[in-house]
């Protein structure tokens, strides 16, 4: 299995044409920027790709007839150029492979004390309204991300379900937004995520399944997050593609029994009483690998 993907990991440099066999999927990586570690440390260097770097390393994959891919999965990127691009090979890809899946996670901003901020450059979210959403398959926004792409706010339940058909009439038969300060039937110390999936039938009519997932809160500040939730949802709506509650349920087990596990490791390195830093708030995503390949459901969905 072959997927393209123009983003990184938290901000941080994958190495082109890995191929890690993970859920079976082998992977061909292109850095949207490199950068010497992720944003939410202190300091950080490195560079942004463009357009033009972008088109130049996508030509070496066409010349040698390697660009055939079954998905494509973006997230963090800070030109809209390259953004343009993207969009760009996206529509190439599909006209060779119709059943081609493009999955974005748009990585625009988030709320801070329940205000909302970006932290990408202002001109990306035209480029995401207008292109990117349009070809997208799968979203996965979170709250904020889906108030700027749909233009409306989210003050309750109701409002995120007509959200998420706004977005639907944008383009993406699935739309999923991973976070939101809304409250949770199950008290203050959960976190509510909601879910839509358009599906189409013989006859051509629709049918939608909306679905609501509560996650117990973790008291620290975790980077990568969101690239882990859009690639594990990749993976589970592969494996089960018409079942979006199977595929959220597991998708947000594992992203708990990650999350657990890097806690309890970072509180450990930081010592009792001590507030871990960035570095040891790293995901361990290597010594979750079992519970990412077959996670224990922890994380049960309500359909709506």
């Amino acid at each position: 299995m072959w997927k393209w993907t123009g983003r990184t990991c938290c901000g941080v440099a994958h190495v082109a044409l890995c191929k890690p066999r993970v859920l079976g999927f082998e992977i061909d990586a292109v850095n949207s920027v490199q950068f010497s570690n992720h944003t939410g440390y202190t300091h950080w260097s490195g560079q942004v790709l463009n357009s033009s770097e972008l088109q130049e390393l996508y030509k070496g994959l066409k010349l040698n007839c390697v660009n055939k891919y079954d998905y494509v999965l973006t997230g963090y990127t800070r030109d809209a150029s390259f953004l343009s691009m993207v969009v760009d090979i996206v529509q190439e890809l599909k006209q060779q492979n119709s059943r081609l899946v493009y999955v974005c996670d748009p990585v625009l901003g988030d709320k801070w004390d329940g205000e909302g901020r970006m932290y990408v450059p202002e001109d990306l979210l035209p480029v995401y309204r207008e292109k990117v959403v349009p070809v997208a398959d799968i979203i996965t926004p979170n709250q904020f991300e889906a108030e700027l792409l749909s233009g409306r706010k989210i003050r309750s339940q109701e409002e995120a379900l007509v959200v998420m058909d706004v977005l639907h009439s944008m383009g993406p038969d699935t739309v999923v937004i991973t976070s939101s300060n809304l409250p949770a039937p199950r008290g203050s110390d959960y976190l509510i995520a909601l879910g839509s999936q358009r599906t189409r039938r013989p006859d051509g009519s629709t049918v939608t399944q909306r679905i609501r997932m509560e996650m117990r809160k973790v008291d620290a500040v975790f980077v990568g997050t969101g690239d882990l939730f859009a690639a594990m949802l990749l993976a589970w709506t592969h494996k089960h593609p018409d079942n979006l509650k199977v595929a959220c349920e597991k998708t947000l087990s594992a992203m708990h029994h990650v999350l657990q596990r890097t806690i309890q490791c970072a509180k450990a390195q930081a010592g009792e009483g001590r507030k871990p830093n960035p570095a040891q708030l790293e995901l361990r995503m290597v010594q979750s690998k079992k519970d990412i390949e077959d996670p224990e459901i922890v994380v049960q969905a309500t359909v709506l």
